[in-house]
């Protein structure tokens, strides 16, 4: 089983791409509506939140680790990994080496949380793999309070976007890196704001590709049949239960999905629709 978690629905982002690209494994995934967003918390904070989310996943099964959220893959990774022994897999490295393949004129733009964009994790990544690369980040906390509200197609929500882009623009990046799980619920948005020439990368998209590589090498995960359907083969559980959280992801999912709500201190959970 794969667990993913997120500090709240951005990471359906990450669980649609690996529901797609990675058949025959069921995954379970927590997103932590109660303590959203965690690009505004410390880094001690966010290190003791994902420690608690993995806690509850390993607790219902993962035996491999998905941190669908560029904040606590930026603070909580290592951690992680030396807590559980297990694979930890985070939305960072994938997104940055694909952002180097992309790029034409390695002049690469980074939006993401304040948290990620403080971290300087993007700038490091891709500079350890091309000194010669040019990263600018840009911090856009306004977005996920927006996402999780479901305020995709608002206008003030397109003129924020206009406004967070507008520096890189004048920067000339030729790509885009969402440094966030949530931002790809804007992308469009993102795309016209940028402007059609931008590449955009989608780290779920990036991390979902190198899942599936290592499932192919690591055939014992797979226990269900490769056409399982999404309820099937997928358990979503929250730690508030709000009742936006199900609209916007029946957006990003395009299925209805059943909605557990959990108690990470103690395991529990009851079932709500």
């Amino acid at each position: 089983m794969i667990g993913v978690f997120d500090s709240g629905i951005g990471g359906l982002t990450v669980l649609k791409a690996l529901l797609e690209d990675v058949p025959g494994v069921p995954m379970v995934y927590l997103g932590d509506t109660a303590r959203t967003p965690y690009g505004s918390k410390s880094p001690d904070t966010i290190k003791d939140y994902s420690l608690q989310n993995a806690s509850f996943l390993v607790e219902k099964g993962a035996r491999v680790l998905v941190i669908a959220c560029n904040t606590a893959s930026s603070h909580a990774s290592r951690i992680l990994a030396e807590q559980f022994h297990l694979p930890v897999f985070e939305v960072i490295s994938p997104g940055a080496e694909r952002a180097l393949e992309v790029s034409r004129k390695m002049r690469i733009g980074v939006i993401g949380t304040r948290a990620t964009v403080e971290s300087g994790i993007y700038e490091r990544k891709i500079k350890a793999i091309n000194k010669q690369a040019r990263v600018f980040s840009a911090a856009c906390p306004l977005l996920v309070p927006l996402i999780e509200e479901g305020w995709i197609e608002k206008p003030e929500t397109n003129r924020i976007v206009k406004n967070y882009l507008r520096p890189l623009k004048i920067r000339q990046i030729d790509t885009l890196v969402l440094g966030c799980t949530h931002y790809p619920v804007l992308q469009k948005t993102i795309q016209r704001k940028i402007g059609k020439r931008v590449k955009i990368v989608d780290s779920a998209r990036a991390v979902a590709a190198r899942v599936k590589t290592f499932i192919e090498r690591n055939p014992g995960l797979r226990q269900l049949p490769d056409q399982a359907g999404t309820c099937e083969r997928c358990t979503i559980y929250i730690t508030d239960q709000a009742s936006q959280f199900q609209k916007t992801a029946r957006l990003i999912m395009k299925v209805k999905l059943q909605i557990r709500q959990a108690d990470i201190r103690t395991g529990s959970a009851c079932c709500r629709r």
